[in-house]
This record gives structure tokens, sequence and C-alpha cells, in this order.
């Protein structure tokens, strides 16, 4: 995409624009004519608190950035055509000049900045759309008979933006936060991009048979207290929530005693409700390719099969995963190693010696039927269960 470059400056209509990808909503012509909802006009302004000024053409030429490289930015942060409408603020220009001044100061590469627009745009997309949803029953039924929408929409919004804005950011620096003293932890810089990581796979066994039996709010229920439980219990322990599917959340660790814990805390409490379906769960380790907070590689994909064939209500790690939990000491290399150990020690006492001390293994890990994997080979995996009941 190519712009003129004697085309007439910011202040003025260019006579022809390209097409370019920018708007907040969804993909409508939003161009500030009569016919725009003059509502959803007020709550634009107040929540970017700036009025609409600028063609897509415009805020690049003002922002000092090209169209090209403006069109790119737009893209990746999600905002869909808006042809040649006046439809952006100072805030669009202010967020392509501060992306492109990062790129000039070399603090970050052209890709790079792109990837940070893309994943910031995707993470907050979701975030806004939760929001409005979470809040639509108070933006939609006005709290005395009478009221309109607009009565109770703009006040509810102008309550709830300066919070809401606060608590984000300091969410977002609390995160920030802990992934950064990840990274400086990280033995190398390769270690960074490929880490050795616990990845686990929870999956709520027979959701489609329930999808056609429930009625949709019950679903919608459902999935909303497994994945907050979820979410909850991840965070809890330790480990970090890469994404929920509906009936299925995909979890790593840095350590297999931390996915372990997670995995038997999640049957454990799906088991406490009734209402809630059986659950299995399918743990790998090994080297993981980290992007844009999402995990790929075969450790992914092994966690993944592994909880396909998992019976319900139980976990199946690999043979990676335990031959780290046996190295940290959080299982016993088998069950006849923790026998035999157990039964010295019991010699000992009766010869009235001291007895040595026993370990103190956590998990129990008993090995299943090698089986063919599809796509992986033959793997051989282990049942998980706490120490004493498997």
């Amino acid at each position: 995409m190519t712009v003129d470059d004697t085309t007439s400056g910011a202040g003025d209509e260019p006579p022809s624009e390209p097409s370019v990808h920018p708007t907040p909503h969804h993909e409508v012509d939003h161009t500030a004519e009569p016919t725009d909802d003059p509502l959803a006009i007020r709550l634009e302004q107040l929540i970017l608190g700036a009025d609409r000024r600028y063609t897509p053409f415009q805020a690049a030429r003002t922002a000092g950035v090209s169209m090209d490289l403006a069109s790119r930015f737009w893209r990746a942060m999600g905002f869909a055509d808006i042809g040649q409408a006046r439809a952006l603020t100072e805030a669009d220009v202010l967020a392509l000049r501060r992306l492109a001044g990062l790129v000039e100061a070399g603090l970050l590469s052209e890709p790079m900045a792109i990837q940070v627009a893309r994943s910031t745009g995707q993470t907050t997309a979701r975030l806004a759309e939760w929001q409005i949803d979470s809040f639509l029953a108070g933006l939609t039924e006005p709290p005395e008979p009478g009221m309109t929408r607009t009565e109770v929409t703009y006040p509810l919004v102008e309550l709830l933006l300066p919070e809401l804005q606060e608590f984000l950011v300091y969410v977002w620096r609390r995160q920030l936060a802990a992934a950064t003293g990840r990274v400086v932890q990280a033995a190398d810089d390769e270690e960074m991009v490929d880490r050795r990581l616990a990845v686990g796979f929870a999956d709520l066994v027979g959701f489609t048979r329930l999808t056609r039996r429930l009625e949709e709010e019950e679903l919608g229920e459902l999935v909303e207290a497994f994945e907050t439980t979820a979410a909850d219990l991840v965070a809890a322990h330790g480990g970090r929530l890469i994404k929920t599917l509906g009936d299925e959340v995909l979890y790593c660790a840095d350590d297999a005693g931390t996915a372990a814990e997670i995995a038997l805390r999640l049957i454990e409490a799906m088991n406490q409700n009734e209402t809630m379906p059986a659950l299995r769960v399918g743990i790998a380790f090994g080297t993981v390719t980290t992007r844009m907070g999402d995990v790929f590689g075969t450790t992914v994909n092994l966690a993944s099969r592994l909880t396909s064939i998992a019976p319900k209500d139980a976990v199946l790690v690999d043979g990676a995963f335990a031959e780290e939990l046996t190295r940290t000491g959080d299982a016993p290399a088998s069950e006849a190693q923790a026998a035999a150990q157990a039964a010295a020690a019991e010699k000992e006492r009766q010869e009235g010696l001291e007895p040595t001390a026993l370990p103190r293994y956590r998990y129990g890990l008993q090995p299943m039927w090698q089986r063919p994997v599809r796509g992986l080979g033959v793997v051989e995996p282990w049942l998980l269960a706490r120490r004493g009941t498997s």
C-alpha cells in the first residue's frame, strides 16, 4: 500500500485515500454522519476521551508514519476497515507515534512492534468483550421503571471507566513483574524461547452430550464455573493459565510437582461439585516454544493426546514427566523402591538403630500399557495419583 507524498497534509482532506483498518468496533462504516447512533457516539467520546477528527490517511500523516506501516499496525490491533471515514482521534495518532518511535529508537524491530500490537489487540479485545457481556444486564435493564437505556448506560460507563482502567494497569504491571522475573531467572537466552515446562490439558468428559441436554444458560453457567475454578487453582498453586476452550483448559508450570498438584486439585474440585461432569487431565514435560502468551510444540501435542486417552477422573503423564517427578523426589522411581525403603527403615527400628529418614513422596506413579498415539508414535503413559491413593 503506497501513498503519494505530494498529497495534502493532515489538516486538509486528501483527494484520494487508501483503505485501512482502524476502528475499535465491529466491521461497520463509522463516518460520524447524522445516521450514527447518538448514544454510541457519546459513549465512544467518553471512553476514548476525544472526538473523531482524522481520516486514516490524516492520522498516519500526523503521526509521521507511512500509510503502509499504519495499516499494518491497525490490522494487527484487530481494527476493522473504515475506508475514508473521519473516525480517528488524537489517541489513535499518539498510539501510532509511540509504536513508530519504539522502532525508530531501535528498542523494537518493526516485526516485533507489529507483534506487540497484535498481542495487545487480541488480549484486550477479549477482555473488552467479556466485560461488556458481564455488564450487559446493567446496561440494558434500568434500575427503575421508565428509565431509558441512554439514562442508564452513560452514567454507568462513566463511573466504571476510571476504576476499570486503574485496575487493568495494576494487574498488567503485576503480570509484567512476574513474567520479567521468569526471564531473568532463565538459564540462558535460548531457554526463554524454547523452555522446558510441564504442560497440562484438563478436559470435561462428555461435554458434547451436555450441550444437547442443557439449556444455553445452564451450559454457560457450567462453563463459567469450570473456567473460574480452573483459573483460580492454576494461579493459586503457581501455574500459568494459557487459555480456556470452553470444556478444556491449557496450563503450564515451571516444574513437574506444581503441574501435578494442579491436576489433582482440579479433579478433586470437580468431584466436589455434583453439577460438574468428570474431568480428565494429560500432562507432558519437555521443550516448549512460547509465542505471544501461547505455547507450541511436541510437548503440548503430547499433553493433548494424553488427555484424550486418560480415564475419567484421572491424570495421565508422559515418561519425561514421570522421570522429572522422580528426579525432584516428588515420587518414587517405583512402588517396589518405596516399599524397600520402608522395609529397611522398619528393620533398623527393630534392631534398635536410628531409622533412616524416609523420603516424603507426594505422588505415586503407575506405568500403563504402551500405546500408539496419533502423530507421536508409541508412548508409555503413567497414571498419577496422590501417594497412598494409587
